[in-house]
């Protein structure tokens, strides 16, 4: 809708970026407050927040280079165009956990107890964050016809169909995450298990991204089959793991070893 912010002279500020810096400190500014209510030290949420989102963004462009390699290919001084779009959240899950883990562990802090504090507001900030793929273009839905809702996209920068009705498959998304927050912040006040929350947000966000992949328009994301995308196979395996762990962590828990 609107890939460019503000422009003045050489200088450009993409929504897009603009968007997902604001959802990171949108992020880290609950991620604090939560963390000071469980004892946590500020200092290792921040700097936990910051490994994270290098990894993140890097696991997140490698899987939509991957997946998009003749493209990047021909165009190589085009990966490092995030400003643009072309972030796929798997991929920055993937590289993201290992690097959480880690830092837990090196930071002497129970993994469990972190993840349950960024899961919340890592949904706020993927609800803002998929306004940015809406300004920019990017994740854009298929054509629909006649639908009262549908956009149209006409900015010639933008990275969706031009002139077409389309779904809006990032607001679909927007809005399921943000559900998704309203979810684990009530949850959160009858928690009874150390990885709860992390575990639903997984879970919940596994069926939203399922949902919206029948909306996607877009075909650079890859496909399993005809059909299924890659995301959509990545995220019954990630209902699945969640649910085994949820239920796991849920009968340890009962059993007195919290």
């Amino acid at each position: 809708m609107y890939p460019v912010l503000i422009k003045f002279g050489q200088v450009t500020v993409h929504t897009y970026g603009f968007l997902v810096a604001t959802a990171f400190l949108v992020a880290l500014w609950l991620a604090v407050k939560q963390a000071r209510r469980t004892g946590i030290p500020d200092d290792k949420i921040v700097d936990l927040a910051f490994y994270v989102l290098l990894a993140a963004i890097a696991g997140s462009r490698l899987f939509f280079i991957l997946t998009n390699w003749s493209y990047f290919a021909a165009h190589p001084l085009n990966v490092v165009k995030i400003w643009e779009g072309g972030l796929v959240f798997y991929g920055g899950v993937i590289l993201a956990l290992p690097v959480a883990v880690w830092y837990a562990g090196k930071s002497g802090l129970s993994f469990l107890d972190i993840a349950d504090v960024w899961a919340p507001p890592a949904a706020i900030a993927h609800a803002i964050g998929r306004l940015g793929c809406f300004c920019a273009g990017c994740c854009y839905g298929r054509p629909a016809d006649g639908l009262p809702w549908a956009v149209v996209f006409s900015d010639p920068r933008s990275l969706a169909v031009k002139g077409v009705p389309l779904h809006p498959s990032q607001l679909y998304e927007s809005a399921g995450e943000f559900v998704n927050f309203l979810i684990l912040i009530a949850l959160r006040r009858r928690q009874s298990f150390r990885g709860q929350l992390f575990w639903v947000y997984l879970m919940n966000y596994s069926v939203i991204r399922s949902a919206v992949e029948i909306f996607r328009g877009d075909e650079v994301r890859g496909f399993l089959i005809p059909g299924v995308s890659i995301s959509q196979g990545i995220s019954v395996a990630i209902f699945i793991t969640s649910a085994v762990v949820l239920f796991s962590l849920g009968m340890r828990a009962r059993a007195g070893g919290r």
